[in-house]
C-alpha cells in the first residue's frame, strides 16, 4: 500500500475520531505529497525512497521549529510540533539507535578506508546512501565526525 493510501485511510479514521493532532499532521503529509507529485520531474508516481525523504524533511522542519519554540518558551506551539513529529514518524521506517548507527558508520569508514576529517565527504556520501530512512543526516554527520576525530 502506498504512503498516500495509508495517509488517506488514517485521515478518514482521524476524522471519525475527531483526533485533531492526527488530522493536522496527516493533512500536512497529504499536502506535501500532492506538492511532490505535481512538481517537475514527477509523472504522478512517487518512489518509496522519495516518500521517505519527504517524511524525513517534514520531521526535520518540525524539529527545527520545536527548538525555536522551546527557546522562546512557547510551550503551546512546541507541544503541537511534538505531536506532529509523533504522527509523521509512524510512517517512517524504524530509526536506528545511536549504538547501531555507530557500528554501521564504523563499518562504512573501514570500507571507505577513511582515516581523517579530510575523508568526511567520502564517508558521508556512502553513509547517507546506506542509512537512508534509518537516521537523519545531522545525526549521521555528528557520529562520522566523532569517529574520524578519534
Amino acid at each position: 500500500m502506498s504512503l498516500e493510501q495509508k495517509v488517506m485511510d488514517d485521515l478518514k479514521t482521524a476524522m471519525l475520531a475527531k483526533d485533531e493532532k492526527s488530522l493536522r499532521s496527516l493533512r500536512a503529509i497529504k499536502a506535501a505529497l500532492i506538492n511532490l507529485k505535481t512538481s517537475e520531474g514527477y509523472a504522478g508516481e512517487i518512489k518509496e525512497d522519495d516518500e521517505i525523504k519527504l517524511l524525513q524533511k517534514l520531521v526535520k522542519q518540525r524539529k527545527e521549529s520545536l527548538e525555536i519554540y522551546e527557546r522562546q518558551n512557547r510551550n503551546d506551539l512546541a507541544q503541537k510540533e511534538k505531536e506532529e513529529i509523533e504522527v509523521i514518524e509512524k510512517f517512517l521506517p524504524k530509526q536506528m539507535s545511536k549504538e547501531e548507527l555507530k557500528e554501521a558508520i564504523a563499518s562504512i569508514i573501514q570500507q571507505a578506508g577513511a582515516t581523517s576529517q579530510a575523508d568526511m565527504g567520502k564517508v558521508m556520501g556512502a553513509a547517507n546512501k546506506q542509512l537512508a530512512g534509518k537516521a537523519d543526516g545531522k545525526t549521521i554527520a555528528a557520529i562520522v565526525k566523532e569517529i574520524l576525530a578519534s
